[in-house]
């Protein structure tokens, strides 16, 4: 989802060898519950942290007869690692095997690998250098088949619920450059009961700050009041408090027998300036116990309509397989800003292929195949292709495969092929008004690179709500997402992209919502064939909250709302924050929660774009989780059923 990039960015892993591109989501055998390695008791004063934790959910694998994955994960300050705890899943026709640990020309550590087909297996790594906090191993396997079968190189070993143990105990910070450490399980942010305009932005934008910085890892961000103060953090857990007042500067607030806290001071316009000290390249300096910054800029570097592959985060992508198959992301997030139009000149080569054995290459964007072309003696990639804008997402995968036909011998005889595109293609696209995909799917890239955040009278409580949100889109994107905290109207009448709280009801009759409700009386825009809008009576009156997500003729909004039901919102809220996965799969332009049921989305038809007006739209209703979600309106919306259908959205990321 998105970039690595920073201490605690998370784990790196770089596949090396037979690879087949899409293969890697199978799993355990029917039947078989795989053991949890984070279960497994740590060695006194030791501590376990999941491969998930410390930053990626795949897990490694290992193609061929020589497998070789290498693995970069975090160290926190006081601790070293003893081992890597996992389950193997041995490809099928294996006899025996044995894996190796090696760092640069040192072995670490060579064991055997179990014999059954899952295992537990207790890989060493004691004695590994650790280096700017943070441990690189390569790990080979070796495999010697079943005498008379062939390893099938598309079913490759296995690792998975991979954890890596560590021994020592967290050190204290004792400078602001170390306070955040290369994992971080847990920040709290406490600002005053009544935060001013000023410390509720400074929290948003520290949020978002630290969910850019850890990237993967799925760190837990609360906002609390800081009176009466929160309880002390407990170990890789930090808090942070934001106070408005006339000192300035970053300080380590020591805390008898405790983590010390971080407090973030100065005056109304120095707060936020503040807080943007951990989130850029200045932290490292600040090797003292107090830090004051100067003025600091935010503006990203957008890579405009024309960039590389490189520039959007691959600098080559490759395989080697019998046939390989490479995938290339176009991520708008990227962009830092939605896109259509796209094209790519694919640059790169491929292994010239024997007499007797022909091939053609394939371009695939969300199992269609868009483009395909024969291959020559050349052995050389040079095409450009489309892709459609109605299959853009937010994250666009364009698979690349080279598709073999011929007799390709027992195993040995025809050596693998590689395939290769190389960083430097060019990626082509335009700015598209409205966003390409339209609602939920154009976020958050239809608020890039500035967005504002309007909030209400109910400081707190909204900026509690408006940090979740931000949270939630900065875990979607790959670059920093710059957030200004304002009033209601000050956001809507503003030129730029906004996010709108208003957790008690809209009252903005010049921007009416895709959904809306008074008094039991349900609107939704566009469901007719004639492009009037359908209504609903309910009775009871049907509370919800709402995140809508639309272009107004002129920026792109998302507003958080409910018809009369705060507490509504905020259990829809908890519900995203919930699983960092669930807010990348909505693909609608509404998700609608609604008491003891599991939120629902409102779907679009394909090719069809929804602005203010509503005019011309046509929108369906669908589950976003469990078929039980369909109830959440229940009989009532049985009205729109002709257009329901099941939770499918697409994340390509």
């Amino acid at each position: 989802m998105g970039a690595m990039s920073g201490v605690g960015r998370g784990v790196a892993v770089v596949l090396v060898g037979l690879m087949s591109f899409g293969l890697l989501g199978v799993g355990a055998p029917a039947g078989f519950a795989a053991p949890d390695p984070t279960d497994a008791p740590a060695p006194p004063g030791g501590t376990v942290f999941s491969l998930t934790d410390m930053g990626t959910p795949a897990p490694l694998t290992f193609y061929g007869a020589q497998g070789t994955a290498e693995l970069t994960f975090p160290v926190p300050r006081g601790l070293a690692p003893l081992t890597l705890n996992a389950t193997v899943e041995l490809p099928v026709n294996v006899r025996s095997g044995a894996l190796s640990v090696t760092q640069q020309d040192r072995t670490i550590a060579r064991i055997p690998l179990p014999t059954t087909d899952v295992a537990p297996i207790v890989i060493p790594l004691a004695g590994a250098a650790i280096a700017d906090n943070s441990v690189t191993v390569t790990l080979r396997t070796s495999l010697v088949p079943v005498e008379g079968y062939c390893l099938d190189p598309t079913n490759p070993l296995r690792l998975t619920n991979a954890a890596v143990t560590f021994g020592g105990d967290e050190q204290p910070p004792a400078t602001v450059a170390e306070f955040l450490p290369p994992i971080l399980r847990r920040l709290t942010i406490a600002i005053p009961p009544k935060p001013e305009r000023a410390e509720s932005d400074a929290a948003v934008r520290l949020a978002a700050a630290v969910t850019a910085r850890y990237g993967q890892q799925p760190t837990k961000i609360a906002v609390v009041p800081s009176v009466p103060p929160p309880p002390p953090a407990g170990p890789f857990e930090r808090q942070i408090v934001i106070q408005q007042g006339d000192d300035v500067g970053l300080a380590l607030q020591p805390m008898a027998g405790e983590m010390p806290n971080l407090r973030i001071s100065g005056p109304e316009g120095e707060l936020t300036n503040q807080a943007r000290l951990l989130s850029s390249d200045l932290d490292r300096l600040a090797l003292s116990s107090t830090a004051v910054v100067g003025p600091l800029r935010t503006a990203p570097q957008l890579p405009g309509d024309v960039t590389t592959l490189r520039r959007l985060g691959q600098p080559v992508v490759s395989a080697v397989a019998l046939a390989p198959q490479v995938a290339i992301g176009i991520d708008q997030t990227r962009m830092g800003r939605p896109a259509k139009n796209v094209r790519v000149h694919l640059i790169g080569s491929y292994t010239p292929l024997p007499a007797g054995v022909s091939a053609r290459l394939l371009a695939i964007v969300g199992g269609e195949t868009i483009d395909t072309w024969q291959v020559d003696d050349r052995g050389l990639i040079d095409r450009w292709i489309d892709v459609p804008d109605r299959l853009l997402q937010r994250y666009t995968t364009v698979g690349i495969s080279l598709d073999v036909a011929g007799n390709t011998g027992r195993c040995g005889e025809f050596q693998p092929l590689t395939l290769t595109v190389d960083g430097d293609s060019a990626v082509e696209s335009s700015a598209a008004v409205p966003p390409t995909p339209a609602g939920l799917q154009s976020l958050p890239q239809a608020l890039m690179p500035r967005t504002l955040i309007g909030i209400g009278p109910d400081a707190f409580a909204d900026t509690v709500r408006a940090t979740t949100i931000a949270v939630a889109l900065q875990r979607l994107s790959a670059l920093p997402i710059d957030t200004a905290v304002t009033g209601i109207d000050e956001a809507l009448a503003g030129k730029l992209p906004a996010v709108i709280i208003s957790a008690d009801g809209w009252d903005q009759p010049d921007v009416p919502l895709p959904i809306r409700a008074d008094q039991g009386r349900l609107t939704v825009d566009g469901t007719s064939a004639d492009g009037k809008p359908d209504t609903l009576t309910l009775a009871p009156e049907l509370r919800y909250g709402a995140l809508q997500a639309f272009h107004d003729g002129r920026r792109s909004l998302l507003v958080a709302t409910s018809n009369g039901a705060p507490d509504q919102l905020d259990a829809l809220l908890g519900w995203v924050s919930a699983d960092p996965r669930r807010f990348s799969k909505l693909d609608g332009i509404a998700l609608v929660g609604a008491p003891g049921q599991q939120p629902v989305v409102v779907g679009l038809q394909p090719g069809v774009t929804v602005s203010a007006s509503g005019s011309g739209n046509r929108i369906l209703w669908w589950a976003a989780g469990a078929v039980t979600a369909v109830a959440v309106v229940g009989a009532a919306f049985s009205l729109l059923s002709r257009n329901r259908r099941r939770s499918g959205g697409t994340d390509d990321g």
